[in-house]
């Protein structure tokens, strides 16, 4: 078997977003700037500013949004040359309000019939899966539509054959469900197949019916997964394995600016201390440091560190 070429592969739908410059309900703003926006492209973006090799898979329409998107991603070091232009469909788009005073914004989808819901297993064939060390996975592609939820099943399943590492953040959007049974069993099912799952308090306990991180770790620890690390906000995270579990406490922040993003950069930091070797510990030490940044910073992924900034922030660390 030839050595992995790349560090990460990650999918899924990455999005155009336009984020308003003012205060306001979304009917009222006249003037919006355009960014990108995806949960699963989020990590990609914050593993390549910390110098991991990644590849995106994904698609985008024939149309000027895609052409943004692919430029984007491209500009941040990723490798998008599996990123397929379908003619066929449109490249899904957002709109986000602003919010100054740190709560959570509000936001229009447009992502349904997407290039991006209509991607299938062979996107992602079994050669670029084998030419990765790792493979981050998400519940938002699998919601998208059948073709895409076989997709992440198909990913998963030949990566644990490869003998790579997953990860798997369940990052629930109910909406896109038809019901939370369906979406439970469909989550539980994918992360049972994962080496770390990375929960909120609050998804866990939607997803396992448990109360407590202790609980809602046992639960996938139950099932095969080897660490699970449940995100607690300002407060910081928990950890568990079958051989220890604590808590590591979050990082103080002055002023929270925007709290989208804020999971995704927790990802980032766990699972690029994860592939550096780091101990658990210092990984949700990252993780959270990494999280912090992404509150105090306007944008899903603009708060995302490069490895100097991140070393910058570690050094001046102050915990709640």
């Amino acid at each position: 078997m030839s050595l992995p070429s790349c560090d990460v592969i990650a999918f899924g739908e990455t999005m155009a977003m336009m984020v308003a410059e003012t205060e306001g309900s979304l009917a009222s703003v006249m003037r919006f700037h355009k960014r990108i926006a995806g949960a699963d492209s989020n990590v990609a973006i914050g593993l390549a500013r910390l110098g991991l090799d990644v590849s995106w898979v994904s698609r985008v329409g024939q149309d000027s949004l895609g052409q943004f998107i692919i430029d984007a991603l491209a500009a941040e070091g990723i490798d998008v040359s599996r990123v397929q232009v379908d003619p066929r469909y449109p490249t899904g788009f957002q709109f986000k309000s602003r919010r100054d005073d740190g709560g959570d914004p509000e936001v229009e989808y447009f992502r349904r019939g997407s290039a991006a819901s209509h991607m299938a297993p062979n996107d992602l064939p079994d050669d670029l899966i084998a030419s990765a060390r790792h493979l981050h996975c998400t519940g938002i592609p699998p919601a998208l539509g059948a073709s895409v939820h076989d997709l992440t099943r198909h990913a998963m399943a030949t990566m644990r054959a490869r003998g790579g590492s997953i990860s798997f953040d369940p990052n629930l959007r109910p909406g896109l469900w038809p019901d939370t049974d369906t979406m439970r069993r469909a989550i539980n099912a994918l992360a049972f197949d994962a080496d770390w799952v990375l929960p909120g308090l609050a998804e866990g306990e939607i997803l396992t019916g448990e109360t407590t991180a202790e609980g809602i770790a046992a639960f996938y620890l139950e099932q095969g997964v080897k660490e699970v690390v449940i995100k607690l906000g300002p407060e910081g995270a928990w950890y568990q394995s079958a051989t220890e579990a604590f808590m590591v406490p979050g990082v103080r922040v002055d002023r929270v600016i925007d709290t989208v993003g804020a999971g995704d950069g927790f990802a980032t930091g766990y699972i690029s201390a994860r592939l550096d070797g780091e101990s658990p510990r210092a990984c949700l030490q990252r993780a959270n440091q990494i999280g912090a940044l992404a509150v105090q910073t306007r944008g899903d992924m603009e708060g995302l560190p490069t490895r100097t900034e991140l070393e910058r922030a570690l050094a001046a660390h102050r915990p709640v």
